[in-house]
């Protein structure tokens, strides 16, 4: 095989397969990225058997084959080459020989006999909007379980129907909720997957600088995105998601309505005096204010308050900062709600301009602590 390429495309294609490649792994085939060149485009595949990505870029192929090289050795040292044209050439030892203008360089590389086979997509059971699909896992990828032995609660329930789709995640202690009209599943099919946190990783980083949609399948055991000349193929979770449902407040009738960054400037500065392990702060309801307050036996303590519109009865309730900053981070509204019920039940964040009926619907549900 021999092939020339754009250093800017090559170093492009190499850096978006870093987070599949496996990096600390007892089969070291999975380290390697599989070169494979054909008409007149340069294909790259990298796995670790749980996600895989397949990419590609223009080369001009003087012979076509395939050869696998180790990703991150590869990455590395095509970054530091003059941006020019590289050419590479596989030899019957499997090692690849790299010219770039004054520079000869040669990379042990591996037999692709051994590289995994990548399931082909099926039919597109949906084309979501690029834009739409990398907002969503922005506003939910953070409530996402990070214990492996709850592994239905790894990844998001992702629902797709004729009327749009919807998105849900938690960690047990806190729960996410996006739902959009519009862009669903083709004709009236309905889908349901679980798809893992790292798999939503990798479609935020794909989704960047791109327009369009998103060609969406599945088959019985991984989910496929394909996003123009890129596919992602992740295994899917297995297991049954807790009815979200459920866990939706119904009766929380007390609504507290804050401009979004002084709500969270307030509560960054509160949280540096918070215990490390629980990171738990009061927060304090009343007619015309928020106050929130933390303090630590070791570090001291701190107190802000934040003008709001609040008319139900005072309310004291202790929240992890963290999962209530994680919500104020991603909303991109100026104005937050916080609708609560009492001390003892879970309040929940939406934005604040947010009305029923509109195309997108967005709930963030935490759970209460005792301080």
């Amino acid at each position: 095989m021999e092939f020339t390429v754009s250093r800017a495309d090559l170093v492009r294609e190499l850096s978006l397969s870093q987070g599949v490649v496996e990096k600390k792994t007892t089969i070291p085939i999975l380290s390697n990225v599989l070169l494979e060149a054909s008409g007149d485009r340069l294909y790259l595949t990298a796995t670790d058997l749980e996600l895989g990505l397949r990419t590609s870029c223009p080369a001009k192929v003087k012979k076509e084959g395939t050869g696998t090289i180790p990703a991150k050795k590869l990455l590395d040292y095509v970054r530091l080459l003059p941006d020019a044209d590289i050419t590479i050439k596989f030899a019957e030892n499997h090692w690849a020989s790299l010219t770039c203008g004054r520079s000869r360089t040669r990379i042990a590389g591996m037999s692709r006999e051994s590289f995994p086979e990548l399931p082909a997509m099926p039919e597109a059971v949906a084309e979501i909007p690029v834009k739409q699909l990398s907002a969503m896992i922005a506003r939910t990828v953070f409530a996402i379980s990070m214990e492996e032995s709850r592994f239905t609660l790894n990844g998001a329930l992702m629902l797709l129907s004729g009327d749009g789709m919807t998105m849900v995640t938690t960690d047990g202690h806190r729960m996410a909720y996006i739902q959009r009209s519009g862009a669903g599943a083709n004709g009236h099919v309905s889908y349901k997957a679980l798809v893992p946190r790292k798999a939503m990783g990798e479609i935020l980083k794909l989704s960047d600088d791109l327009e369009g949609n998103i060609r969406f399948g599945g088959d019985d055991n991984h989910l496929f995105f394909e996003f123009g000349p890129r596919l992602l193929i992740t295994r899917k979770l297995s297991g049954t998601f807790p009815d979200y449902e459920r866990v939706l407040p119904q009766d929380n009738m007390h609504v507290a309505r804050l401009a979004t960054s002084e709500i969270k400037s307030a509560i960054e500065r509160v949280a540096q005096f918070a215990d490390e392990r629980s990171r738990a702060i009061r927060v304090q309801f009343t007619s015309g204010e928020v106050r929130v307050f933390s303090s630590a036996l070791e570090t001291g303590e701190s107190e802000e308050s934040v003008p709001g519109e609040y008319s139900g009865p005072d309310l004291e309730i202790g929240f992890n900062a963290q999962y209530l900053l994680d919500f104020l981070r991603a909303v991109p509204q100026d104005h937050v709600a916080f609708a609560l019920k009492d001390q003892k039940s879970a309040g929940e964040l939406r934005p604040g301009e947010q009305q029923e009926g509109e195309q997108e619907q967005y709930r963030y549900v935490v759970m209460p602590m005792r301080i």
